[in-house]
């Protein structure tokens, strides 16, 4: 089959245990958004800086070691919620247990908005990588994003091992090739004197400002996008599984914070200034290695990277949605788990959502950048003040210390938040400001439905009464409507025949006197079975029939609704059903979420005849 060559065979369900990964594997399959972020962060900040020249630019390097600050907290933060919550859910556990279900909910909705944009802010920055190096390709940014997000759909939809492992080549790629050549362009600049404090050759637009300044700030904290998903994922590590996710998050901070200050320090420190469309890292490594197979194999590892970085929304958003649908605040079906041993639907889910994100913004990364930073933001300064109170309720060993660093790390990001939501605000953060509390509403709509299914669907609500009725049922009438007489009917009524013996054909005649034909075949075949003439003057099948049933029913009164039994013909392919009409199923749609009349349900019985080819 196509979908077992794309997706692979199925997978027992007794192997999920075995199906782990181990620090290695999790690194590549939770950490490429975190480590890449620093290719769109930087890009961000040099934009917000470049307006003020000189005095501008001079200050990428400060607002980098302060998000490297605010980088420390979190993770430390997110690290003491491994420990505290081992059963994954992160942000939107944290909160909900502590702060109440609606900050929880808030906490989710946040998370998975940012999940669902930063898929789309990778996957457009990869093509943006590589387009600096092949300009030709800046035409096709949309075409080659949906490419790229088809192909992480289909390595998540194989399964969390194949996942690690398909993921494990561009990360480490990429963080070799890095960390080699921050190292070079350091030993480069000190052999060279080449450190320069100021962008002497760069003029102004716009003054340098506080304002300026925030914005610069606000736009690099998306530099921390992706630190929450090992907290999300603990139960997919191998054992000890809160070992081994605590210690793959600090190491995927050291190497966050290793990336950004190395890259944005000699960016500053080496006057580096990007050409054209060309993104500011790929100057960076055009300054340092040239033109030659270095600079080409950074461009590749960088468009890898940013690539597979949307592969920290797959881990995490499927887990997450699972575990609000397991509370009742998202659909079932995204609990299940799929032939792979992974949350299939919620895989896909977030892959129509992306591809949506990248059409409506035509692969542009840039633009989708500051509608994602408020969403991440709100989510940490949730998950940090719900750790506060958890502190402050278990006490256990360390608990001041512990309280006093998510403490710190709760007014930071709140603080940071505010600054985020206010500078980008008009610039698309309303957006996402807009669409959490929307998100929190849908949430507990959903709930409702399911509460209010459960509550109708309880045996309690079978009382003495309804027993009694139940039991004093007489013979079932059953109705069969026809659109002609065929074989096909034949079945229908074979069917009708064995549950009851009071039954009644109905023609709908849309052509006047289109019924005398079909009555006289009818008697011919059926005469033990009277046929009812329905005219509809105004040719429509659904209403005169709706309207026999209730008749039929009130006349009847026997506690009960007839049974409808429908002739469906099903063609031998699919596509052969434009070349019928659906009048079955028009009409069992309408049976079915028609509001019951006189208190009883109605049984509506399909007969399908299946044509041959």
């Amino acid at each position: 089959m196509i979908k077992h060559f794309f997706i692979g065979s199925p997978i027992p369900t007794l192997e999920q245990k075995e199906n782990r990964l181990n620090k290695v594997r999790a690194l590549a399959a939770f950490s490429p958004d975190a480590l890449s972020s620093i290719a769109y962060a930087n890009q961000e900040i040099f934009l917000a800086l470049v307006v003020a020249g000189s005095s501008g630019l001079s200050l990428s390097f400060p607002i980098g070691l302060a998000i490297t600050g605010l980088l420390v907290l979190v993770a430390l933060s997110y690290f003491q919620t491994i420990q505290g919550y081992p059963s994954g859910g992160g942000s939107y556990i944290v909160a909900r247990e502590n702060l109440g279900i609606t900050p929880g909910l808030a906490a989710a909705a946040s998370l998975l908005v940012d999940y669902t944009l930063t898929a789309a802010v990778s996957l457009t920055a990869g093509v943006a990588a590589i387009a600096s190096s092949f300009p030709i390709l800046w035409e096709y940014q949309t075409p080659l994003a949906l490419f790229f997000l088809l192909v992480i759909t289909i390595i998540n939809l194989r399964g969390i091992r194949e996942t690690g492992t398909a993921m494990a080549v561009p990360v480490y790629l990429f963080l070799v090739t890095y960390l080699l050549m921050l190292a070079y362009g350091v030993i480069q600049a000190l052999l060279t004197d080449g450190f320069v404090t100021e962008f002497n050759t760069l003029p102004a637009s716009k003054p340098l400002s506080t304002l300026l300044i925030l914005e610069a700030f606000s736009a690099g904290c998306t530099a921390l996008t992706g630190i929450e998903a090992i907290s999300n994922g603990v139960p997919v590590f191998e054992k000890p599984e809160v070992k081994n996710a605590g210690k793959t998050l600090l190491i995927m901070a050291f190497l966050m914070a290793l990336l950004f200050v190395g890259s944005i320090g000699l960016t500053q420190f080496l006057n580096v200034l990007p050409e054209g469309q060309e993104t500011i890292l790929s100057a960076l490594a055009h300054r340092i290695l040239g033109n030659g197979f270095g600079y080409i194999l950074i461009q590749i590892s960088s468009t890898l990277i940013l690539v597979v970085a949307a592969n920290t929304s797959f881990a995490g958003f499927p887990r997450l949605a699972a575990i609000l649908a397991s509370d009742g605040f998202l659909p079932k079906p995204l609990t299940q788990l799929g032939d792979r041993l992974v949350y299939s639907y919620g895989i896909v889910t977030l892959s129509a959502l992306t591809g949506l994100l990248i059409i409506l913004f035509k692969g542009d990364s840039h633009a989708l950048v500051p509608l994602f930073a408020v969403g991440v933001f709100v989510s940490f300064t949730l998950s940090q003040s719900g750790m506060v109170l958890h502190w402050w309720k278990t006490r256990g060993k360390n608990w001041k210390l512990k309280l006093t660093v998510n403490g710190i790390g709760a007014i930071a990001t709140g603080c940071a938040t505010l600054v985020i939501g206010s500078t980008k605000f008009l610039k698309g953060a309303w957006i996402s400001i807009l669409l959490i509390p929307l998100i929190v509403h849908m949430f507990y709509k959903v709930r409702d439905h399911y509460q209010s299914t459960a509550a109708q669907l309880s045996l309690s609500r079978i009382n003495q009464k309804r027993k009694k009725e139940i039991q004093s049922f007489s013979s079932l009438r059953v109705v069969l409507p026809i659109s002609s007489l065929h074989i096909g009917i034949v079945e229908a009524v074979k069917i009708a025949k064995q549950i009851s013996d009071n039954i009644q054909a109905v023609y709908i005649e849309i052509e006047p006197d289109s019924g005398i034909e079909v009555k006289e075949k009818w008697e011919k075949y059926f005469q033990e079975i009277p046929l009812v003439i329905l005219p509809s003057p105004y040719r429509s099948i659904i209403s005169p029939l709706l309207d026999y049933l209730d008749k039929y029913d009130r006349e009847s009164a026997d506690n009960q609704l007839a049974a409808v039994i429908l002739p469906e013909l099903i063609p031998a392919k699919r596509w052969h059903q434009i070349l019928h009409n659906q009048s079955a199923r028009l009409i069992k749609s309408s049976l079915l979420y028609r509001r019951r009349n006189l208190g009883f349900q109605r049984v509506i019985i399909d007969v399908p005849y299946h044509l041959n080819e």
